[in-house]
């Protein structure tokens, strides 16, 4: 058994030779010890600790549109940066283990905070069927699955539904968001969220409207209370 252990490792460094693994951020061929992204781009996230202030930017943004238990993203979006790169390679270079690694690291520094309230469920923010097909994966769904290997908390992936193939976001201002948006989630089974503090995750968060939406539907269930959680917040 040994010896086949060392067999497999032997072939495992030459394909690595070969083929290196390449961290998402910074290209550059990743060590044995690493996984999707270098330790020196870890370093050098740049981090909100978010989840150590109440009174953040990304709550001060969504107050007054509806209520929530707490918002927090794990780093700051912006162009050119690393987590710029990580969210190309997650949503368009089929790098879905991007995702699950960036939510495996946020919920690090979450268990370790004395702050961040854990909910009891975890939503991805759907993905409509169309873009899903197309992607092949969705990419608040891999997060998702990072934070709760870590955190410990479920994940529901198949009650909140996105109904329509909303027009694209892009160019639209906020309010022109949400009017896209109202209609286009739906929930299944309204039993699963009664009395349920969930945790919704988006991979960025920009003008908020799509996680609005969510929250808007998710909060007429009785007893429901929303926490939002994105991987980037852009400025």
């Amino acid at each position: 058994l040994m010896i086949m252990k060392e067999i497999l490792s032997y072939f495992k460094d030459l394909i690595a030779l070969f083929f290196p693994e390449l961290c998402a951020a910074c290209g550059r061929s990743l060590y044995r010890n690493e996984r999707v992204i270098c330790t020196n781009c870890i370093y050098h996230l740049p981090l909100t600790n978010f989840h150590t202030d109440p009174d953040n930017k990304m709550a001060r943004q969504l107050w007054g549109r509806f209520p929530f238990v707490q918002t927090i993203a794990f780093a700051y979006f912006r162009k050119g940066n690393r987590i710029q790169n990580l969210m190309h390679q997650l949503k368009y270079k089929k790098r879905p283990e991007t995702g699950i690694r960036l939510g495996e690291l946020y919920a690090y520094e979450l268990k370790r905070s004395t702050t961040f309230k854990p909910a009891d469920l975890i939503i991805p923010v759907p993905l409509h069927p169309t873009k899903f097909k197309k992607r092949g994966y969705n990419q608040s769904e891999c997060i998702a699955k990072g934070l709760s290997s870590i955190l410990a908390i479920p994940v529901s992936t198949t009650n909140l539904v996105r109904l329509e193939n909303t027009e694209t976001q892009t160019k639209k201002s906020r309010y022109a968001r949400y009017e896209n948006l109202i209609n286009a989630f739906h929930i299944l089974d309204e039993s699963e969220f009664i009395n349920k503090h969930v945790m919704l995750i988006d991979d960025v968060m920009t003008t908020g409207a799509t996680l609005e939406a969510c929250s808007i539907k998710l909060l007429e269930i009785e007893g429901a209370e929303i926490s939002i959680c994105t991987i980037a917040y852009a400025e």
